[in-house]
């Protein structure tokens, strides 16, 4: 169960690895906590009459078109987009958003849907929400208590039957490490380099927080799915512009020099060895024994 705050979120950090674990046959359910309805247009082709009107109902559509080109299940939570306030100071949140609901209201309404799907592994945002966006902070808050809740039968007792998920992990996506990367293969060939604003960008965060590679365990091998993650990418025609940043580094040199999707272990009921390069690491018989004792 990958848990994200906004449709398209899904595509841009760990849509390769949930297409890889969805082709190979594992049931892959994504969840969208809310329905995106405060994101901007920033795909200038579509920054066109009616769309902002309906921007809900569109916004539904390229969640349906990305969820069949990464083969995944997904659902809605079906809290409202918080918006990203700008200003300083900051603007209050928008009543009733996402961001603003009790922790517990939203924790039940995800431990529901964890007892329902009953998934062994989940992932989520780390506690920075891999950026400052209130929704995120607040994905990465009711992921955490809802894998802690989700097994037990004293907390939500009218949510479902409860289920224990066995590992939750972090994604971590933008690392400085795999941008220079990149940079470095533009420099071997005397080009120049199109994500050079992205890296500096990096480069400044890094300076504050550090590398997200210093906290990755986990490496998953998905280069095979890029185009699926691409095509998702590209189904959020809202919000992603295909001469974007996403797609500035040719695909080939992506699953040549950089193949993998990048997570942390956060939580873990299950033996395992880091580094891993499978997000079911230890699983399988903490699993059967799961299974048997239910």
């Amino acid at each position: 169960m990958a848990v994200h705050a906004h449709p398209d979120d899904e595509s841009s950090k760990g849509a390769a690895t949930t297409a890889k674990y969805a082709a190979e046959g594992n049931d892959v359910m994504v969840v969208s906590l809310t329905g995106g309805e405060r994101g901007s247009i920033l795909n200038p082709a579509m920054d066109v009459p009616g769309i902002l009107d309906r921007i809900e109902d569109v916004r539904r559509e390229e969640m349906a078109a990305a969820a069949k080109a990464l083969g995944v299940q997904h659902r809605w939570l079906g809290f409202v987009d918080s918006g990203l306030p700008e200003g300083d100071p900051l603007p209050p949140l928008p009543e009733g958003s996402f961001a603003t609901v009790e922790l517990e209201e939203a924790t039940e309404a995800l431990v529901r849907l964890v007892r329902e799907f009953r998934p062994h592994v989940m992932t989520t945002y780390d506690e920075n929400g891999g950026y400052p966006h209130p929704d995120h902070i607040m994905c990465h808050k009711v992921s955490m208590a809802a894998f802690e809740a989700a097994g037990d039968p004293q907390r939500y007792p009218d949510a479902g039957e409860p289920w224990t998920p066995l590992k939750l992990y972090y994604n971590h996506g933008f690392s400085l490490q795999r941008v220079e990367t990149f940079a470095e293969e533009y420099s071997r060939t005397g080009e120049p380099f199109p994500m050079q604003d992205w890296m500096e960008n990096i480069r400044r965060r890094v300076a504050e927080h550090g590398d997200v590679m210093s906290r990755v365990t986990t490496q998953i091998d998905c280069g095979k799915y890029f185009p699926q993650r691409d095509e998702a990418l590209r189904a959020h025609a809202t919000q992603i512009d295909p001469n974007g940043m996403f797609f500035a580094i040719p695909l080939e040199m992506q699953q040549r020099l950089w193949p993998t999707e990048e997570f942390e272990l956060a939580k873990t009921r299950v033996r395992t060895a880091i580094p891993e390069t499978d997000l079911f690491a230890g699983v399988l018989e903490a699993a059967e024994v799961q299974d048997v004792t239910r």
